[in-house]
């Protein structure tokens, strides 16, 4: 027996629509341009395994993970399956992984003078040119050579000599505002430098970045957040569909009085005489504790509200307005679904919806459809 399932919370995990998300993302393309997929932080909490897998199938042959331990797991995921694909490491190369790194087959993304320096010095002593990306800084000031640092690969071409450059890349800060003119000043900046450095191959766009137009897709994309459900633009609907559901077991039920007060430091009080529902569910869980008094469910299509401040591991809804048969112990709340997205309880939550998918717990049980 399962105990979780049992008297937990359950999480859902749709791969097929995962798969649909890719697939809808692929055919936005430009002709030339390759859809690879962002896999970081355990495919956004959804389950690093399962998802390459599926999306393997689907036809994607290319990671981006941020961590070497990352890389390595999804390395041995691929030859599980008999399977070889690009792994990209995001987050540079840090001095003494270099003889990992080619014997993992994991391509770095060089973010430095000073890490293009340690690469072509590893390829030289090795006799051989080893595959590389390079990050350029066009304005989001956080990865990638700045300008200085650029002037001075750019009179200084010889340091990648001794590097298989494969893809020049860039990351947009602003693509979820398409009109934000932020967007056009990078990627022409990211097209100034292009035609500078002549590299073999271009990559610019993130998932939001796939919605501004084709001109920023160049040869290689790289969605996260839309592959796992999560809309990429602001107030704009498009056809990404919901990846997860999550259902928490209402595990007792009890009737308050007027004016009695709920949960850690009495912040909520009853207007009415109501019922209320605790279910298994809390902050170690990922349920974030803004949501006490803020957040929301369903049971079938009536919408029941937190009261009071979440706990670690227990949350109460007001349920005064769901029938008994409906709501008492063992009955489900939905806390993501339909009609309440991960983007809706991001909001409610103060957050993004990256955080709560990456936030996700390990107690819920969890279900893979596909």
């Amino acid at each position: 027996m399962n105990f979780q399932e049992q008297i937990g919370s359950i999480l859902t995990v749709d791969l097929n629509v995962l798969a649909k998300n890719f697939a809808y993302l692929k055919k936005r393309l430009a002709s030339n341009a390759v859809c690879s997929a962002v896999v970081k932080s355990n495919a956004y909490g959804l389950g690093l395994e399962k998802v390459v897998i599926r999306l393997l199938t689907e036809g994607c042959n290319s990671f981006f993970v941020s961590v070497m331990d990352e890389a390595i797991e999804l390395r041995g995921y691929l030859k599980q399956q008999d399977k070889d694909a690009d792994i990209y490491l995001l987050n540079g190369l840090p001095k003494g992984i270099e003889k990992d790194l080619t014997e993992y087959e994991i391509t770095p993304v060089l973010n430095s003078i000073t890490e293009i320096e340690f690469w072509a010095a590893y390829g030289k002593r090795n006799l051989n040119k080893f595959k590389a990306i390079i990050n350029i800084d066009t304005g989001m000031s956080r990865l990638g050579l700045d300008t200085r640092e650029m002037h001075y690969l750019l009179k200084n071409p010889e340091l990648t000599n001794h590097i298989d450059l494969t893809y020049l890349m860039s990351h947009l800060a602003c693509a979820d505002d398409k009109e934000n003119r932020k967007n056009e000043q990078q990627r022409r900046l990211f097209e100034e430098y292009r035609l500078k450095l002549l590299p073999k191959k271009s990559s610019l766009a993130n998932s939001a970045g796939i919605f501004l137009g084709k001109e920023y897709h160049y040869d290689l994309v790289r969605p996260g957040a839309a592959i796992y459900g999560l809309q990429p633009i602001i107030n704009e609907i498009n056809k990404i569909h919901q990846v997860i559901n999550l259902k928490a077991k209402i595990i007792k039920t009890m009737t308050v009085d007027q004016g009695k007060s709920v949960g850690y430091g009495a912040t909520y009080k009853a207007s009415r005489q109501s019922r209320l529902a605790t279910v298994a569910l809390g902050y170690g869980d990922g349920y974030f504790r803004t949501l006490g008094n803020r957040g929301h469910g369903y049971i079938g299509n009536k919408k029941v509200s937190v009261v009071g401040r979440v706990s670690m591991d227990l949350v109460t809804f007001d349920v005064t307005d769901v029938s008994e048969k409906d709501s008492g112990a063992g009955a489900m709340i939905e806390i993501i679904g339909p009609q309440y997205t991960v983007d809706n309880l991001a909001a409610d939550a103060g957050t993004i919806g990256y955080e709560i998918l990456t936030s996700l717990g390990e107690r819920y049980f969890r279900k893979y459809v596909g």
